[in-house]
């Protein structure tokens, strides 16, 4: 069985989850977040889709201390599939595509839009509006495109949800 975290209600929204996902006890997910199949979100995180709405896609990791929030009436959050977002991220009113790292501590902002196959260097924060197109590194404060991505940053990006799908697996067997 999944451990499940604190799942609280926003008015009339009710967090819902797909098969096989994993929260952690002192997680926090409130309402109107769409967690999909075999998402994991990890020790304090907090996804807070209260005054506008969630959605997380297929395998993605939400690491430990993640904040998630939206802006009211008008930037939710949409993440992709396969998705790493690295210990205390936070993500407010952003739209994530598939396949994209974003580092520890970074922060990204309303309006942005990060393509597939990107990274987001830790402690980088990404200014409102601001895109980073399919495959670039994007790094600094503020985040600038620094460079396309390499052959073994592209395998990390493709690698780590499911190095993150089997830790879950020590915390899901008995």
């Amino acid at each position: 069985m999944f451990i499940k975290g604190i799942l609280l209600h926003y008015k009339d929204k009710y967090p819902v989850t797909g098969d096989n996902v994993f929260i952690a006890e002192n997680a926090i997910i409130i309402g109107d977040v769409v967690l999909e199949k075999d998402v994991n979100v990890w020790f304090n995180s907090v996804i807070r889709g209260d005054v506008n709405y969630i959605r997380v896609g297929e395998r993605t990791n939400i690491q430990d201390g993640c904040v998630l929030h939206v802006t009211n009436d008008r930037y939710p959050l949409i993440i992709g599939s396969n998705v790493t977002i690295g210990h205390n991220a936070t993500l407010h009113g952003c739209t994530v595509k598939d396949s994209v790292l974003i580092g520890m501590g970074s922060i990204i902002l309303d309006n942005a839009v990060i393509n597939t196959n990107s990274i987001i260097a830790a402690g980088s924060v990404v200014r409102e509006s601001f895109i980073v197109p399919e495959g670039y590194l994007a790094a600094g404060v503020p985040a600038k495109l620094m460079r396309k991505l390499n052959p073994d940053e592209l395998k990390t990006i493709e690698n780590t949800p499911l190095n993150y799908l089997e830790y879950v697996k020590g915390y899901t067997k008995n």
